[in-house]
């Protein structure tokens, strides 16, 4: 199959959340920060996806993948955050984005309702998060953060990831820049990302009330900027400890 990657349009976005929504919905963390079932509102997850790719269509790197002879069918999407040094203050108009991001995900709560959403959860999550890429984060050039990167079930298997990966991971190595992600499954996901070019640095755990039941691994991944011969420009993730 025949790949063409684009950065994502308004007219890309219901078919982008698709593939998220079918990619996504016996996934481990999505099962952990919506612990009740029966509540989940597709609606409402459709809502927010949407304003979270308008916010990426201006400020982000968020790209589709579709086959050249079916150019209709978004068959993927990656969900990328452009490096952020952290010397350098934040613009202005990005800051500003983020609040407008806000305040119309709390117009959705109340109009929407929260879904099924585990708020406590959701916090947990953010806080191990914050907690990670503060340990792991000491570039000075900053990291590329791929956020979602999600493929069609019946698409799988065929490039259409490698291609949607390839179109940043590529502008990283040009620029000598690292990458960051993290993954909600061990098994296939660490080795698939391995082939990339990524580490495994951190195992990072969130854990609400006891047991396994309470509990959601994630597992952060980063690789180093590389060489068009295949090696890397740089020794940071292997200074990394996984915990």
């Amino acid at each position: 199959m025949s790949i063409q990657v684009s950065r994502m349009a308004e007219a890309d976005i219901n078919g982008a959340i698709d593939t998220i929504q079918q990619a996504f919905a016996n996934d481990p963390y999505n099962h952990w920060v919506y612990p009740d079932r029966s509540k989940i509102s597709l609606t409402r997850n459709r809502i927010s996806l949407t304003l979270r790719c308008r916010w990426g269509i201006k400020h982000g790197l968020f790209y589709v993948a579709r086959s050249t002879s079916n150019p209709e069918k978004i068959l993927g999407c990656a969900m990328w955050l452009p490096p952020h040094p952290p010397s350098e203050p934040q613009s202005w108009s990005l800051y500003l984005s983020f609040w407008q991001l806000w305040l119309n995900q709390i117009w959705m709560n109340i109009w929407y309702g929260r879904g099924g959403l585990s708020t406590k959860r959701y916090w947990i999550w953010k806080e191990r998060q914050a907690e990670a890429q503060s340990q792991l984060w000491t570039s000075e050039k900053g990291y590329y953060f791929c956020n979602i990167v999600t493929v069609l079930p019946e698409a799988q298997g065929q490039g259409v990831g490698r291609a949607l990966m390839g179109e940043v991971l590529k502008q990283a190595d040009r620029e000598g820049v690292l990458c960051y992600l993290e993954s909600s499954r061990s098994e296939p996901n660490v080795a698939i990302y391995e082939r990339f070019g990524f580490k495994l640095v951190k195992e990072m755990d969130c854990q609400d009330g006891e047991g396994e039941a309470g509990k959601i691994t994630l597992y952060c991944m980063m690789r180093e900027p590389q060489s068009l011969d295949g090696t890397t420009k740089s020794g940071e993730v292997d200074r990394s400890e996984q915990s």
